[in-house]
């Protein structure tokens, strides 16, 4: 029943009533928060920051076989560290957790020791001097182990965290480059072979096709050019000998063979003439006398070759045009062989014309697979250069690198839990629920508690007013009542939290949760 309350003294009134709904709440949950600020064991940490810096050498001359960013490094250095046989390692050899080796599995221990590792990165804005454009670029980052109840062990996880991560991105780094120079250092062998086997094959076919290759082209069409102008000049020789041989034969057919001849004709020629003399002039006569003798002598020597028999030639003349007709002749015939061994130059020339289209596709495909292959090399070996100086760069450590500028140091109070936060919350927590218990019960209680209350919800005048008669034995009952709930209040809570603590799960573990995700 709702009942309206104007006067600040009804709320006095209503704290008097409801002080126990108010305080026990109140009570109960302080005094939880309390327990739990005292229960929970101090947490210390142990934070390393780290600087990630670029590498000494600038970009334009070295650059670095490392694809990967900054982040993606953390994260991969991160997953390696975080590994099982890792965390194992570094559990084994410091005698971490030893509390929670009777109780949870292995996996479990590990697990709660990633949860106390933490990574974080520091990012600035900057303007990407390429584009011009802002940009978020990692700078540095914090590695932290979170332990509880011996600082000196937290400072030492800490620091052997520090020393993973800085060894495992040098080894990282460098085992990138090296793996990257080793693949570039195979693809490059592997490339030359194939080019030596393309410059055999080059070479074969060259040699295989010597005259019909395309780079021979104009020499052979100027070839042919020159065979058709010197085909055309013996042409022109050959007519040449042609005529001269008409001539020779026919001087030489109106040449006698032999002097005999020429003496016979000779001898009739003077007998002739002697005939003739005679008719006009006496044998005394000196042309008479000079013609005899002539004939004498011509008959002298007839009837000496005729005795002889010498059937050859002896005319100097007639062997002077047969030298000169043979002489022709075999001119002419060298001519001939000359002719023919032009023309048959000349057919293999335009035959390998011919040839050159298809021997030519041959031939360019084979080109183009050598220069794109010599492309590769070229680009394969460049790269490969490359990569070796940046092998020598990341040994001789100039690449990009982990610096540690923060070093982790010894924890001089725990990081949490913060107490005095979880008791404040605890006291803040307790006055709301006693409140709200207090504020309830108010609200539900249907009594009458004065006059003026009677008398508005019956329309009656009161006549008198009885006070409660309150005995000292009902005092004493009631006082009684209170310290036995209160006791047995914690008593139930001391009871439930040792139960808690040794039969159910860590208590320190669970609070370690519930305090980093209340973020006290």
């Amino acid at each position: 029943m709702e009942r309206p309350s104007d006067a600040p003294v009804d709320y006095v009134a209503i704290l008097k009533r409801r002080k126990w709904a108010l305080i026990v709440p109140l009570g109960l949950i302080f005094i939880v928060s309390v327990v739990v600020a005292f229960v929970l064991p101090p947490v210390y940490k142990a934070t390393t920051t780290i600087l990630i810096e670029q590498q000494d050498v600038p970009l334009d001359y070295v650059k670095s076989a490392v694809s990967t960013y900054a982040e993606q490094q953390l994260q991969i250095i991160n997953q390696r560290i975080m590994s099982t046989t890792r965390l194992m390692e570094i559990i084994n050899r410091l005698n971490l957790y030893p509390e929670l080796k009777s109780r949870m599995m292995t996996e479990e221990i590990i697990e709660r020791m990633r949860e106390d590792i933490a990574l974080e990165p520091i990012s600035v804005d900057v303007v990407d001097p390429k584009t011009g454009r802002p940009t978020t670029v990692t700078i540095a980052f914090t590695i932290s182990y979170e332990g509880k109840n011996d600082p000196g062990k937290v400072l030492q996880v800490g620091n052997v965290l520090t020393s993973l991560f800085l060894e495992e991105n040098s080894q990282v780094r460098e085992r990138q480059v090296t793996e990257v120079s080793n693949f570039l250092q195979d693809e490059v062998a592997k490339v030359k072979g194939d080019l030596e086997r393309l410059d055999g094959a080059i070479a074969q076919f060259k040699q295989l096709h010597m005259n019909n290759l395309p780079e021979l082209v104009q020499v052979n069409m100027q070839s042919i050019n020159d065979t058709e102008r010197n085909i055309d000049l013996l042409n022109n020789q050959l007519t040449q000998l042609r005529e001269k041989e008409g001539y020779l034969l026919t001087q030489l057919s109106n040449t006698p063979q032999d002097l005999m001849q020429t003496d016979r004709q000779r001898l009739s020629e003077l007998n002739v003439r002697l005939v003739n003399l005679k008719h006009q002039f006496s044998d005394a006569h000196p042309d008479v006398i000079k013609t005899r003798s002539e004939i004498a002598e011509l008959e002298k020597r007839v009837d000496a070759s005729t005795s002889k028999g010498n059937p050859r030639p002896d005319n100097p003349a007639y062997i002077n045009l047969a030298a000169q007709l043979a002489s022709t002749r075999s001119e002419m015939a060298s001519v001939n062989a000359q002719i023919e061994s032009l023309r048959n130059r000349l057919n293999d020339y335009k035959r390998r014309i011919e040839l050159s289209p298809q021997v030519e596709a041959e031939y360019n495909a084979l080109l183009m697979e050598r220069n794109s292959t010599q492309l590769k090399y070229d680009d394969l070996m460049r790269k490969y250069m490359e990569s070796k100086v940046s092998q020598g760069l990341e040994k001789e450590q100039k690449g990009e690198r982990f610096t540690i500028i923060d070093p982790a140091r010894m924890p001089e109070k725990p990081y949490k839990p913060n107490r005095l936060a979880i008791m404040l919350i605890g006291l803040v927590l307790g006055i709301g629920a006693g409140i709200g218990t207090a504020s309830f019960k108010e609200y539900v209680d249907s009594s009458v508690r004065n006059t003026s209350m009677l008398t508005e919800y019956t329309s009656f005048p009161v006549l008198a007013n009885i006070p409660t008669i309150v005995l000292e034995s009902d005092v004493a009952k009631k006082r009684d009542l209170m310290t036995r709930i209160v006791i047995g209040l914690l008593a139930s809570l001391v009871f439930g939290v040792l139960m808690f603590h040794f039969f159910i799960m860590d208590l320190d573990m669970v609070w370690v949760k519930l305090v980093r995700w209340m973020g006290i």
